[in-house]
């Protein structure tokens, strides 16, 4: 029963953290009518297969932090147990590369220029998240296994 409560609020803060991206995403959307330019039509499929991808990865991450990790992606529901197999024994922060996926995904699949640009400075602001109060919040809350797992695991691009 405790499993189905955490995966419920784990859906409720995806549901908002889509919600809340794809808004955001559909107001820069709209520099590209400003500024009048449009990627080509190929990039459409590519972004498909980046949307897909990146969705199933995070999907996966979100999955081992309600079984494994018995908590929810959220920064104030976060898991209680530290969660390093599946995806996350290759790189350290395989849901914020996922996210990224869907968001750049999102931008190709519409040919916007503006949610690329966007999707850029994301990638800045998370660098800045994850370095500055993801990574020193971990470390106090896990200790030495996850000191040793930051040794062993690369933050963004597998070994």
């Amino acid at each position: 029963m405790r499993t189905l409560f955490v995966a419920l609020r784990a859906l409720v803060f995806l549901f908002g953290f889509v919600l809340l991206w794809g808004w955001v995403a559909l107001r820069v959307r709209t520099f590209d009518q400003t500024i009048g330019v449009l990627l080509p039509a190929w990039t459409r499929i590519l972004g498909m297969a980046l949307l897909v991808t990146g969705g199933i990865l995070a999907l996966m991450c979100v999955g081992l932090f309600i079984v494994r990790g018995r908590g929810t992606p959220a920064i104030f529901d976060a898991p209680r147990a530290f969660v390093a197999v599946g995806p996350y024994r290759y790189v350290r922060n395989p849901m914020h590369i996922g996210a990224l996926m869907v968001l750049t995904g999102f931008g190709l699949s519409e040919r916007s220029l503006s949610i690329i640009v966007f999707s850029l400075l994301w990638l800045i602001i998370i660098q800045l998240f994850v370095v500055y109060f993801e990574e020193p919040g971990l470390k106090e809350r896990f200790g030495a296994s996850y000191g040793e797992y930051c040794k062993a695991v690369p933050r963004w691009i597998p070994r």
